[in-house]
């Protein structure tokens, strides 16, 4: 189904069930709150599916880690939002293996899980063999693919042999791939990163994405140049360099970009009409316009201060942020973001 990894893992309990749950209790999911719904159910996937055997998981490759262009005075887009919807993309090619080995395998069930279900798909991914989790959260991939992956998951009630996706035997135990590395950790600009976790409510991605509503002001400048998502813990990690060994599993078509960044000004002044128009792919709409200039706002506390950011462009980025400020129909938290956005700046 031309997927880049592909294992097979025991359907049981998560090993990391107390760090799951203290990381729920200390808040550190931030605006992911379905993160703490059904705590129990996300922590065992026989919970999920009643019976079941198998964890079936795989993965697609998004991207190769070359370095982007960057435009001054634009938001970049994390490159996992560039090319089509991954759920679409993995969960249609899911189902139809799913159908395939139901229609061979009548009375067993199958459960098609891309990221939305409730289930911790990295741990069990990591089981399968397609890689190991990072310092930084993320499933690593083996032979330089690096953690540009995507993954998706098949719970089952048929017993499938454990198949390690990396070729080793199954409960094969891999030496950490980070070593005394803490790259992703320094470079994180919320500090949001420590060891094996990631405190959802300082980390960019979560803050652009996961957050409806209010993102603190403090945060104003500290998120980059990113308007939607954050690659930064991944751009600097050596295991997501360009690599020849990686060119064995290419890119999947459908994330090929179609949009890798947005200009400030036009993010700033979007309403809902303008988003409609933009006709951004179904990962970049769950971001509502109010979302779109609050981040675009965040964005140019750090713009503002691009010494690469030509004198005109920076003089009208001032000036939209001043009409988002003072705009008394805009919404109160946009409205405090573009303040903070000046503020930051010392604009």
């Amino acid at each position: 189904h031309g997927f880049a990894l592909a294992g097979i893992a025991e359907a049981r309990a998560s090993d990391r069930a107390d760090e799951f749950r203290a990381w729920i209790a200390e808040a550190r999911h931030g605006g992911m709150q379905y993160l703490a719904e059904a705590v129990e159910r996300r922590l065992d996937p026989r919970a999920l599916v009643p019976g079941a055997r198998s964890v079936l998981c795989v993965a697609d490759r998004y991207a190769d880690g070359r370095p982007d262009a960057r435009v001054p005075g634009h938001g970049r887009i994390a490159r996992y939002a560039r090319g089509e919807d991954y759920h679409t993309v993995v969960r249609a090619r899911l189902e139809s293996l799913s159908s395939e080995l139901s229609a061979a395998h009548p009375g067993e069930r199958f459960r098609t899980c891309v990221d939305t279900a409730p289930i911790l798909e990295r741990e069990h991914a990591e089981r399968a063999g397609l890689g190991r989790i990072g310092k930084h959260t993320l499933l690593i991939g083996p032979d330089g693919l690096g953690s540009w992956l995507v993954l998706g998951a098949v719970v089952s009630t048929l017993e499938l042999a454990p198949r390690r996706a990396d070729g080793l035997p199954a409960g094969s135990a891999l030496p950490d791939p980070c070593g005394l590395c803490t790259r992703c950790i320094d470079a994180c600009p919320t500090e949001a990163i420590t060891p094996w976790s990631v405190d959802a409510s300082r980390c960019v991605s979560a803050l652009t994405i996961e957050e409806r509503a209010e993102v603190a002001g403090a945060f104003a400048g500290r998120t980059l140049d990113w308007i939607f998502g954050c690659d930064t813990c991944q751009e600097v990690c050596p295991h997501a360099q360009p690599t020849v060994r990686a060119r064995r599993a290419p890119v999947h078509e459908a994330y090929r970009p179609h949009r890798t960044s947005v200009p400030l000004l036009e993010a700033l002044g979007w309403d809902d009409a303008d988003l409609e128009a933009a006709r951004l792919n179904g990962v970049l709409r769950r971001a509502t316009s109010a979302m779109w200039r609050r981040n675009a706002a965040l964005a140019a506390g750090a713009a503002l201060s691009d010494p690469h950011l030509a004198r005109a462009e920076r003089s009208a980025l001032v000036r939209a942020l001043v009409d988002r400020a003072s705009d008394a129909g805009e919404v109160p938290w946009v409205r405090d973001a573009a303040a903070a956005a000046i503020g930051a700046a010392g604009a």
